[in-house]
């Protein structure tokens, strides 16, 4: 495999350099000895890895780093798809092709002849609809069977949950809800008390999955609830930190009434 030096020196050239460059990184004879040795499962990890870093700065708005994530995103499909083409299974174009034609097919308001004064909950019924359909030509029959096994596990339970409220299985009401979270606290503290760490793991996981369906009768994003909480906690924790450290002492002298004071006042500061 060879590939074209002057393409890959200009800079005028988009997305066909950025190609060029990835099929040089993986040529057998002069390319990077650790991009040749990657397959689909090795780079998987970095793909995730790079769609959070994307997330994140966007959520702290910093639209320079933005760019700069987004161009090490799309360097995952480029990779994956330079991949594919080697084992000849696709490439680039069929990517670009597949999803374009998805994106017409599940907008024929848009591009079609039906007609765009919809709400947008039947959008999202029609949606669901045209992804039925799509599920039924892989074989996937089964309500949840295209939701990503690999998906953070709040941001799965929440899909899951999602699509079957979509054919009815949900509680109507949110007092339900409440109920069988008190029954999964419960059914922990006995598990707790009698059973193996195995049923406590599980019924810890039973839990959660009720506090998601919570959040989500609440109009609640169980993911970005979490994550909101955890900046908040880094936050508070960093005021107690950084104050025992101003008095020149270490943060393990201190005791935890002290801590929770200053927690306290952290919270007041931040309230």
């Amino acid at each position: 495999m060879s590939f074209d030096e002057n393409l890959i020196n200009n800079p005028s050239k988009g997305m066909p350099r950025l190609l060029e460059i990835m099929r040089a990184l993986r040529d057998p004879e002069k390319g990077c000895p650790w991009d040749i040795e990657q397959n689909f499962k090795t780079i998987a990890p970095y793909t995730v890895e790079e769609a959070y870093e994307v997330a994140d700065a966007i959520e702290r708005e910093n639209w320079e780093d933005l760019k700069n994530e987004l161009g090490d995103l799309l360097l995952q499909t480029v990779y994956h798809t330079q991949i594919a083409e080697e084992e000849n299974l696709f490439n680039f174009n069929d990517v670009i092709n597949q999803i374009s034609e998805k994106m017409i097919q599940r907008h024929p308001h848009v591009f079609g002849e039906e007609n765009r004064k919809k709400s947008a909950s039947q959008q999202i019924k029609d949606w669901e609809s045209i992804k039925a359909k799509e599920r039924a030509q892989k074989n996937q029959t089964g309500v949840l069977d295209d939701v990503a096994i690999n998906l953070p596990a709040l941001v799965r339970s929440l899909k899951l949950q999602k699509r079957a409220a979509r054919v009815g299985f949900d509680w109507p009401d949110i007092l339900q809800v409440l109920e069988k979270i008190d029954e999964e606290t419960r059914e922990l503290v006995e598990a707790k008390q009698h059973l193996s760490q195995d049923k406590i793991n599980e019924e810890f996981g039973d839990l959660l999955f009720s506090i998601v369906n919570l959040g989500r009768h609440l109009g609640v994003d169980s993911e970005e609830a979490l994550k909101k909480t955890n900046r908040k906690f880094v936050d508070r924790f960093k005021f107690v930190e950084d104050t025992i450290l101003s008095e020149s002492r270490d943060i393990q002298s201190a005791s935890l009434e002290e801590m929770e004071k200053l927690w306290n006042e952290a919270k007041i500061l931040n309230s």
